[in-house]
């Protein structure tokens, strides 16, 4: 697999949550390990763009992240393939 941005990750992540989805389908569906789904959430919650909800005991994407997801595919539609080959670094 090739190299993705914390961006792509994180839209992966709102995008598998849309709707609600255990940790388990997101980690999958966002091809993460455990450990890098942990880190992703943290910083998703912190930024309340994705949330758990205690009856279902699924994660949501929240309006906010929603929002976000809109935003990254409008940009992605007015410069296609730029948002995917922006050189990045390494480290």
């Amino acid at each position: 697999m090739k190299y993705r941005s914390r961006t792509e990750i994180t839209v992966l992540i709102l995008e598998a949550a849309n709707g609600g989805a255990t940790k388990t389908k997101i980690m999958y569906k966002s091809f993460l390990s455990y450990a890098q789904l942990k880190e992703y959430f943290s910083m998703l919650i912190e930024n309340a763009l994705i949330e758990y909800e205690d009856g279902t005991q699924k994660y949501r994407t929240t309006e906010k992240g929603l929002r976000l997801l809109k935003i990254f595919n409008q940009i992605e539609e007015l410069i296609p393939n730029t948002v995917n080959s922006i050189p990045r670094d390494p480290f």
